[in-house]
């Protein structure tokens, strides 16, 4: 992504969405979804009411440190509170459909010892991520924001 800090953005890639769970609570779907280059997989928790999804969706999803484009931290307002304000300058938030911020709180090594899974906590909504050791590295920070748009 151009403009945006390198040390924020974390980790970024397509996935398709291959299957929805069964659901077990109203507004929240499970979605398993698969990176274009089939190395990583995702479970995520999304509400399906703000971010409706179906089998067959392509998604554009980041994991960055910050919303800002020069990747500064995020001051003690949050990023609501200045969209409210009227600032005039933009967010990553803006060019993305599904915004939410979280805390990756555990890591586990793959049995090949060549991949790792990340687990990810977006106020009870969970997300894991399967895949190259390599590629998923830069996660290993504590509060992440997870950024998805329709491609």
């Amino acid at each position: 992504m151009a403009g945006l800090g390198s040390d924020a953005q974390l980790f970024e890639d397509n996935f398709r969405v291959h299957k929805l769970s069964d659901k077990k609570y109203d507004r929240v779907d499970r979605i398993y979804a698969t990176s274009e280059d089939k190395s990583i997989e995702i479970t995520l928790d999304i509400n399906n009411e703000l971010f409706p999804c179906k089998e067959g969706d392509e998604l554009n999803m980041l994991i960055a440190t910050s919303l800002h484009y020069d990747g500064t931290k995020d001051d003690e307002r949050g990023w609501r509170d200045v969209a409210k304000m009227g600032a005039s300058e933009g967010s990553l938030a803006d060019q993305y459909d599904y915004v939410c911020y979280g805390k990756i709180y555990k890591f586990e090594d793959g049995e090949d010892g060549q991949t790792i899974k990340a687990y990810i906590s977006f106020g009870g909504l969970l997300m894991s991520l399967v895949g190259p050791y390599k590629k998923l590295t830069p996660l290993r920070v504590e509060y992440v924001y997870l950024l998805v748009r329709r491609r």
